[in-house]
């Protein structure tokens, strides 16, 4: 059994865990608030850039338009996004699984996969695993801004339409609540125009300018950005929320094994005592004796 001084440092190193999990559970669960108020702050934007790209080209047919010719998916463009930081759970591992079998299935099916990443956990994996990645980048999580998003459109419009690429995708973590995440394949290019959403402007006609095919090529690029903006902000929101989630269970943890310590230690303390009380016991009888 161990002494009752190994059990004590035991109990004060689990207490000093169980405090820096407490806080950490505490900032992840500021950092989650403020990145869910980021996501509901930008819905509105994304929702209006949708429905105006939706109206301007509700009469004109934009099929044959260049982010949006589809071609057989021989080489792709696939960017990882994961995070910059550890400790949150199987939140980066949950999507790194799930790419490793993405990769095999179209390395099997004879397609070429460039891989990129987007966060340092994915980046440093993928070199571990002696995996090439292409690119890694950086700035995008810490701070959000639709900039960055625009500069990554536009990087991945030029080799699109230079036929480097057939095809661009993302996989991320969706959010869905604070405690669950999903992984997601979200093809970016070629372009998935957004359905027509029926409003009440919908019998009123514009004069454009500039011309409606040129503001439906910036339309195009704005909604490619935003979609890859909206992306990077749910899946901020998630890995604070698979953090604040992995700290409440490490703390929780933590809990228990102190009280267990606990019971241990007294149980020893009590034993030690009953040895004591036994000796000082048969001394006084072999004294008497």
């Amino acid at each position: 059994m161990p002494s009752l001084r190994h059990i004590r440092k035991r109990i004060a190193s689990v207490r000093n865990t169980e405090q820096i999990t407490k806080a950490m559970k505490m900032v992840a669960a500021a950092k989650f608030r403020r990145a869910q108020e980021a996501v509901l702050a930008a819905r509105p934007f994304s929702r209006e850039l949708r429905s105006t790209l939706s109206r301007v080209a509700r009469n004109k047919d934009f099929s044959d338009h260049a982010l949006l010719a589809r071609r057989d998916p021989v080489r792709e463009d696939l960017y990882v996004l994961t995070s910059d930081r550890g400790l949150c759970g199987s939140f980066n591992s949950s999507v790194l699984r799930a790419v490793e079998h993405y990769l095999l299935d179209q390395i099997e099916a004879g397609h070429t996969v460039y891989l990129h990443t987007i966060g340092r956990k994915g980046y440093g994996y993928f070199v571990k695993q002696k995996i090439e990645v292409g690119e890694n980048v950086t700035d995008l999580l810490d701070r959000p801004v639709y900039r960055r998003a625009i500069d990554l459109a536009e990087q991945l419009i030029l080799r699109f339409t230079a036929r480097q690429v057939d095809r661009v995708v993302l996989a991320f973590n969706e959010f869905r609540s604070a405690v669950q995440q999903q992984v997601v394949f979200r093809t970016l290019l070629p372009l998935d125009p957004p359905e027509y959403l029926a409003d009440e402007r919908e019998l009123i006609d514009y004069i454009y300018e500039p011309a409606r095919a040129e503001l439906l090529d910036r339309l195009i690029r704005h909604y490619l950005a935003n979609q890859i903006y909206m992306v990077v902000l749910e899946s901020v929101a998630s890995e604070h929320g698979a953090r604040m989630t992995a700290m409440d269970n490490a703390t929780n943890n933590a809990n228990e094994m102190i009280d267990n310590l606990t019971l241990q230690y007294n149980k020893a303390r009590q034993n030690a005592i009953t040895r004591e009380l036994m000796d000082i016991v048969g001394g006084a009888e072999a004294l008497t004796g």
